[in-house]
């Protein structure tokens, strides 16, 4: 074992178990155990600029990994709220108020399961109402790259959408009948994607 190993293994050995507790008060137990590795995996790529007294520095790693995941989890459940302000009055007096909640709760399962970069993508161009050119500058990429993320992140949510299950047929309010061209997660996806 060179220094460098031997140095990052004894500063592992010594406050892994101190910045884990320190996680541990801020976050669900698989959340901080995420946060402890991921400190010491920045602290082993920088281990150079790691000084005495080291804790202080270890935690303040943690503490900013915590931020970041927190404002993760805000965004998502932000997002979440959004969709769920999509439905109009519109849709309440068409279908079924239960079965609507089946679908809708499908679509929020759906996007809850896509990685961010998707979300962030899907959002630029159906909520920021960004046109291809102007989202490409926005994620500091080109065209024709932010067209291909574009295509792609509609594609998971698509699959995402079908892994989710077809909801069951919307009721005709009326007479109490399933509804002969009833919407099926495709189109739902191809709105979310626009």
């Amino acid at each position: 074992m060179d220094e460098r190993e031997t140095r990052f293994t004894r500063l592992y050995d010594e406050y892994h178990r101190r910045v884990l507790t320190y996680a541990l008060t801020h976050a669900e137990p698989h959340t901080a155990e995420d946060i402890a590795g991921e400190t010491f995996l920045i602290a082993w790529r920088r281990l150079d600029e790691v000084r005495d007294p080291v804790l202080p520095w270890l935690l303040a790693v943690a503490r900013n990994l915590l931020h970041k995941q927190r404002d993760r989890g805000r965004r998502g459940r932000d997002l979440a709220a959004r969709v769920r302000a999509l439905a109009s009055p519109g849709d309440l007096a068409a279908w079924d108020v239960a079965e609507h909640v089946v679908e809708r709760e499908t679509v929020l399962a759906a996007v809850a399961a896509l990685p961010e970069r998707d979300l962030e993508v899907l959002a630029l161009v159906n909520w920021h109402g960004l046109d291809t050119r102007q989202a490409a500058r926005v994620m500091r990429c080109s065209g024709p790259a932010f067209a291909v993320r574009l295509h792609r992140a509609r594609r998971r949510l698509a699959r995402a959408l079908e892994a989710a299950g077809d909801p069951p047929a919307p009721r005709d309010v009326t007479d109490g009948s399933a509804r002969a061209s009833r919407p099926s997660a495709a189109p739902v996806a191809g709105k979310a994607a626009r």
